[in-house]
């Protein structure tokens, strides 16, 4: 069963095509990846998905549990479950961290017709979090993203991931210039919502992440489709012989 389903995709930036007709399933409860050479169209994808107004999808259809969402709001595409996490988290002077998050989880529990966390419980369960993976408990409360180090940024990203509990969650690069231990703590707070239903897209240029994060699919992304799938040995396959053995003949 597909939680997320993209049929014949088209989107354009400016007055050039990005994505040209990419076809793409996301099983419910799986780990996809997705690779491909710079500029392929991975971010492009990512933003297509959540509806960012940099793109503009001129043909094809976004399915997400079941809906027609492709020209829906933004906002209401996160209320649904979908979650971006950008390859370049934006720093927001003068919006505190934990205000921000709490105003977004409670925005989600109330579309969903849950009731509200109070301010002890959502600091309680922030504050859980953020030790798990590694997140500075000052940063908690300065303004967003705001001095941040790169993978602290990037660990931010995955607190609201793991605090707003998404249905589909997109990493954009997640990975991207993170040492070591940040990789660990991310792909800690990657398999600790694992639970069988929820489906991930992690798009990477590189392999080390799924040393940590074992994904059931990988997809190579050429010149805006998706040129083959297949599981993970085909890392294996890419790593011996570059892009250049995917390309469409």
């Amino acid at each position: 069963m597909s939680k997320l389903e993209i049929k014949n995709l088209k989107a354009k930036i400016g007055d050039k095509e990005i994505l040209k007709g990419l076809d793409l399933a996301l099983e419910e409860g799986k780990v996809h990846v997705i690779m491909g050479p710079n500029g392929a169209g991975k971010s492009t994808l990512s933003k297509a998905i959540v509806g960012h107004y940099d793109i503009n999808v001129t043909d094809g259809k976004i399915i997400f549990k079941g809906k027609d969402i492709t020209n829906e709001e933004p906002e209401i595409r996160a209320l649904e479950g979908l979650f971006l996490s950008f390859q370049h988290p934006v720093e927001i002077p003068g919006v505190n961290n934990a205000y921000f998050l709490r105003t977004a989880v409670n925005a989600k529990r109330r579309y969903e017709g849950k009731e509200e966390l109070n301010a002890a419980e959502f600091l309680r369960e922030m504050r859980e979090i953020a030790k798990e993976i590694g997140l500075k408990p000052e940063l908690l409360n300065r303004s967003l993203n705001v001095g941040f180090s790169g993978g602290e940024k990037k660990r931010n990203e995955v607190l609201q991931m793991m605090m707003l509990k998404p249905d589909v969650i997109i990493l954009d690069e997640i990975d991207s210039g993170l040492d070591i231990d940040a990789l660990k703590d991310v792909s800690k707070g990657i398999n600790k919502l694992r639970d069988g239903k929820r489906s991930f897209l992690i798009i990477t240029h590189y392999s080390r992440i799924l040393d940590y994060v074992k994904p059931d699919y990988i997809h190579i992304l050429m010149d805006g489709k998706v040129v083959k799938t297949a599981g993970p040995e085909l890392v294996e396959k890419l790593e011996k012989e570059g892009y250049s053995s995917f390309e469409e003949k």
